[in-house]
């Protein structure tokens, strides 16, 4: 790993500062991205892999892609053996897996607490938050816009939160700044109110060169050109249409050597066929020509094969979530994107409930575990995600949090070593005894089993008397207590003063503009 460059400016007497905040700071874990112990659940045959693999190079072929607005993209493709017509491209079979071949099977994102970054492919699998949302939702507020503060306090809550390990990007979109200055204000609360990795912004070009420059600050000019430190999200409009306004933040990302999850947003007899194979060939389809531009722009810029899939519902055309349909996909996304050899990013907490009721925490449950088993490497949207994705819910945030330390322990397998075989305590034990006081229990308990912060499990009468709380109230009493607890993590002043005067004179530059 390169050297940290040294910031633009020095810290000025914060170490004393420093030391107190340490002192009195609310001690708390952030568990490390899950390494998988438990084979993937692979749902397709090789013959059926490869008919979708040949039916993919048929539609890049025959059919071929859009590109968009983008006459750069056009002379790309033109120069590496495409045929262009008009913003039609027609890719050869084979190209685009060719040039998909220098992408990396892993990367690893660095955070500016070295300690908490990540390493993304093989077997790893990295949990990041709800990203996009216009709304939010809590217990005393309802469902309203979502504002700035908003935003902070759920960067803030993914930041205390032990099984998260990534601090997302958009986790919801603050509607109270100008949409041409908010990425700012995300990417300034994201670097100082968290040292969790993080994403870039991808709704223009310039805002993701400003999140390149900013990262620069943050970590020096030089590390961000040798290292990855941003994985960013780059939506394919389904079907088979790159637009240039995501592939001009995919090329800004691509040439500076920042990740990209390149990723069809599918709902399936809408975007995509209604059936499970031909969904995963345009998908399939759609990631090749995706992935393989990103490697036009730079051989061997971090790519990642997205599969964002929800079924439609028939009667209303409203997304529907935690189908059987959309496992299916899933399962075998991930099965393609690993004869690729490449990192697999699906899932989440889906669900199109309005609110965090049983409704939600089937659909969500259905989808976290369909991500863990078809050998997701990044999970977005593992946390908070309600009404199909337009609201970044505060209880639900806490609840999905608390949940995905399931995710960490069954990830981990059986182990059979001397210990877990536990043949001493059965012997000690023996016929009819009991296990809660022998030798092994007492070594063993604190670690033998998961344990949730927000679930009640006491007996009725005490619940009772404590109010005869529900998970929500639980859920937003912790969010309260989460919120109270937070205290921001160290940052060189230098490097704070050097962000805060870039995002300055980057607003000043501009008038405001709110479309």
């Amino acid at each position: 790993m390169a050297d940290v460059e040294a910031p633009v400016r020095r810290a000025r007497g914060g170490g004393g500062a420093a030391r107190r905040a340490e002192r009195s700071s609310v001690s708390f874990e952030t568990a490390k991205f899950i390494q998988r112990n438990i084979p993937n659940f692979e749902i397709l045959n090789d013959e059926a892999l490869e008919i979708i693999e040949a039916n993919a190079e048929t539609v890049l072929w025959e059919i071929g892609v859009n590109f968009v607005n983008n006459p750069e993209a056009l002379e790309r493709w033109k120069a590496a053996g495409a045929e262009v017509e008009g913003e039609r491209v027609h890719i050869p079979r084979g190209l685009a897996r060719q040039l998909c071949a220098t992408a990396p099977a892993s990367y690893t994102q660095h955070a500016r607490n070295p300690e908490r970054s990540v390493d993304i492919g093989g077997k790893n699998m990295v949990l990041a938050p709800v990203y996009g949302p216009p709304f939010v939702h809590d217990a005393k507020g309802g469902r309203r816009y979502a504002t700035m503060e908003d935003f902070r306090n759920f960067v803030k809550l993914g930041y205390m939160s032990k099984w998260l390990h990534h601090s997302g990007g958009t986790v919801c979109e603050p509607t109270d700044i100008p949409v041409n200055k908010r990425h700012l204000d995300m990417l300034f609360a994201h670097m100082t109110l968290s040292d969790k990795p993080y994403m870039g912004s991808v709704t223009e070009p310039s805002r993701a060169q400003d999140s390149v420059d900013m990262s620069g600050i943050l970590f020096g000019k030089d590390f961000v050109q040798q290292n990855t430190v941003m994985t960013s999200l780059i939506n394919i409009n389904s079907p088979m249409t790159f637009d240039d306004t995501m592939m001009g933040a995919l090329e800004v990302f691509a040439a500076n050597n920042q990740a990209s999850i390149i990723s069809p947003f599918i709902v399936g007899g809408a975007m995509a066929p209604v059936s499970v194979a031909g969904t995963l060939t345009q998908v399939m389809a759609e990631v090749l020509a995706g992935i393989a531009y990103s490697q036009l722009v730079r051989a061997g810029s971090p790519a990642i094969f997205g599969a964002f899939v929800t079924s439609i519902d028939m009667n209303s055309g409203a997304p529907t979530f935690g189908t059987p349909e959309a496992a299916h996909i899933t399962y075998g996304a991930g099965q393609l994107a690993r004869r690729m050899g490449l990192p697999y990013r699906s899932a989440g907490s889906f669900c199109g409930s309005k609110l965090p009721d049983a409704q939600a925490a089937y659909e969500t449950a259905n989808s976290l575990n369909m991500g863990l088993l078809s050998g997701v490497n990044f999970m977005l949207h593992a946390c908070g995600w309600l009404e199909g994705g337009l609201v970044s819910s505060y209880e639900k945030f806490v609840m999905d949090a608390d949940q995905l330390g399931v995710l960490h322990h069954l990830a981990k397998g059986i182990s059979v070593d001397e210990n877990a075989q536990a043949m001493g305590a059965i012997r000690e034990v023996g016929p009819g005894g009991h296990y809660l006081g022998c030798e092994h229990t007492q070594a063993n308990f604190k670690s033998a089993f998961w344990r949730t912060d927000l679930f009640d499990y006491k007996p009725f009468e005490t619940w009772a008397e404590e109010g005869s709380r529900d998970t929500m109230a639980l859920a937003s009493a912790r969010v309260e207590k989460l919120l109270a607890d937070y205290v921001a993590p160290e940052i060189d002043a230098g490097i704070r003063e050097g962000l805060e005067e870039y995002v300055v004179n980057k607003k000043a530059s501009m008038p405001d503009a709110f479309v």
